[in-house]
């Protein structure tokens, strides 16, 4: 079975990396993996106050993917496997990549204006060769109607 890695963040493009991941899995039989990040504490502070920045983080997190999670069963039927990971995004993705042999293809979403976020410049860039899936990187301006014909 084809597993798709798709991230779930705040952006929009995530959301039009979700609908054609999901979309293509219910087309090919395959499986949809959200993987949300929370957010590094950008400075350290002191045990409880740190405690609660990570917590509220978390919680974040958790939010955002049960969402995503909830978008992809209502519009495909496909019920998403989903995983949390904290620290840096490009280590966690690698991470998640890594432990999980099962994923076919990394689904990354572009910004519909302006220059490449920064996942996608990464895995897009100097490290693309050396990923251990096929990236795909679907463009943020298309609208439902595109992303169900390409998918």
């Amino acid at each position: 079975m084809r597993t798709y890695l798709v991230i779930a963040d705040d952006t929009p493009e995530a959301g039009v990396a979700l609908r054609f991941a999901a979309r293509r899995a219910a087309k090919t039989g395959g499986a949809v993996k959200i993987l949300a990040l929370a957010a590094p504490a950008e400075f350290l502070a002191f045990g409880g106050v740190q405690a609660t920045i990570e917590d509220e983080a978390r919680r974040h997190a958790e939010a955002l993917v049960r969402s995503a999670a909830g978008a992809i069963v209502e519009e495909s039927g496909v019920r998403p496997s989903i995983e949390i990971r904290s620290g840096d995004p490009v280590a966690a993705i690698c991470a998640a990549l890594s432990d999980d042999p099962e994923i076919d293809a990394l689904v990354l979403g572009a910004a519909a204006t302006g220059a490449a976020g920064p996942l996608v410049a990464h895995f897009a860039g100097a490290d693309a060769g050396r990923m251990s899936c096929p990236i795909m990187i679907v463009p943020g301006n298309l609208d439902a109607e595109a992303l169900d014909r390409l998918s």
